[in-house]
């Protein structure tokens, strides 16, 4: 799929306030808050901002870390990452690859066989489930 591109103000305009801070200001929502911390129907996850398809619920664990979590993307594709050094930790970023839309972080102390854990904010996800 093609980037979405779209200005700031756009992205205000079709988002509500908190979750435009979450997706485009990489805010956080406080753990264990999110709507889909303790979601265990079937389906999968997508980007709040366009819909793109990250998360399968057969990929989802309970972290234990106060957002929902996920050993691996539906699509390696249709996510990036990039080194976040922001509030004084290292950590890598995971984002939409569509919109660019801040989803949460990746770690490395994830359930096997991927080994990562993939904690992402309730707010930059719509669930779709499963018929």
């Amino acid at each position: 799929m093609k980037k979405i591109e779209k200005t700031e103000e756009e992205w205000r305009k079709e988002l509500l306030p908190h979750v435009y801070h979450v997706m485009r200001e990489k805010g956080t929502e406080q753990p264990f808050s999110g709507r889909y911390y303790h979601h265990k129907e079937k389906g999968v996850y997508h980007c709040a901002a366009c819909g793109n398809p990250l998360f399968s619920s057969g990929t989802k664990f309970d972290s234990g870390s106060g957002w929902p979590s996920f050993s691996a993307p539906v699509e390696t594709e249709n996510i990036e990452t990039e080194p976040d050094h922001s509030h004084g930790m290292v950590r890598i970023e995971v984002h939409c690859s569509w919109c660019g839309g801040h989803l949460g972080h990746v770690f490395d102390d994830g359930p096997p066989p991927t080994g990562q854990r993939y904690c992402i904010n309730s707010l930059s996800l719509k669930f779709e489930k499963e018929e």
